[in-house]
């Protein structure tokens, strides 16, 4: 079958979006890779370009900056680049996730099973979201458990909203959960970068006023609020990921955590305890089994 991979980047470097890695963990399993690389103010181009395999197109675009609404120039931009995908599926990867190559086989017997259940739209995939550190996840249901990352191609899907999902004539997707993960490193970055990663991430859906409403003035941990359910994650993770990992500590947002946990008021303590147990999960898409 014929797959094609999938993504977008603006400011990767400055940012310090994984964003290389996401393209290395996703292209063993794609006979061509499309990366929309936005008008950035570092080289972020380049290290695409320095990954030096031919199954990588670059396309070029420019960010509309004033679509500060809903996180649209995402889906936006990630429709750019679905547009130039020729393969039969799409794997598309964000510029924070990466694939396991443990679940390689797993992706692909899945993608035989529903190859010919022209009901199915795409494959879900489950998630492992780290925080602060890549040794802690969140294990609360305000963080989506399954999203689609590989679709069917020609059938009128497109990147929804702020590109987390997708839509096919306005409807959610079906798709059967195949079992590997998507390691979403977004809130893994070391601190000083995050901060800044968190202030560009808003400005996608808020105006400047906003921003220096809520975040001037700020000190670094008031930016990680959602330690109440952090786990400590003893898997291991994908090999492109491995030189980041092991130069990462966990010290920052252990000094967060622990902070939190004394200051935390008894209706905080309610509120997080809510959020372990599993039900009300928001699911973006309708699943179905073979």
């Amino acid at each position: 079958m014929n797959i094609s991979g999938a993504t977008i980047i603006r400011n990767g470097v400055k940012l310090g979006f994984p964003f290389v890695e996401a393209i290395r963990s996703a292209l063993p399993l794609c006979s061509e890779f499309i990366v929309a690389v936005g008008d950035s103010d570092d080289d972020t181009r380049a290290r695409v370009e320095q990954i030096g395999d031919p199954r990588i197109k670059i396309i070029d675009t420019n960010w509309d900056m004033s679509k500060r609404t809903g996180g649209l120039v995402l889906s936006e931009q990630t429709n750019i680049a679905l547009s130039h995908c020729t393969g039969d599926w799409i794997c598309y990867v964000q510029s924070d996730e990466a694939f396991h190559e443990n679940d390689y086989e797993t992706i692909r017997a899945s993608l035989s099973r529903m190859e010919n259940n022209v009901k199915i739209d795409g494959l879900a995939f489950d998630y492992y979201h780290f925080y602060g550190s890549y040794h802690t996840v969140q294990a609360g249901r305000n963080w989506y458990k399954q999203e689609v990352r590989i679709i069917r191609n020609h059938r009128g899907i497109v990147s929804h909203g702020d590109a987390q999902g997708f839509r096919r004539a306005g409807l959610k997707l079906k798709a059967m959960p195949c079992g590997a993960h998507v390691y979403h490193y977004g809130w893994a970055r070391p601190p000083q970068t995050m901060l800044e990663k968190i202030k560009s991430f808003h400005k996608l859906w808020h105006d400047d006023s906003w921003i220096e409403q809520n975040c001037g003035g700020k000190e670094l941990f008031e930016f990680y609020n959602d330690l109440g359910n952090l786990v400590r994650f003893n898997g291991t993770h994908p090999s492109v990921m491995l030189p980041l990992v092991n130069n990462d500590s966990d010290a920052f947002i252990n000094s967060c955590r622990e902070r939190y946990i004394k200051g935390r008021s008894t209706r905080r303590l309610l509120k997080d305890m809510l959020r372990r147990l599993p039900v009300g999960e928001h699911r973006n898409f309708k699943r179905v089994k073979l």
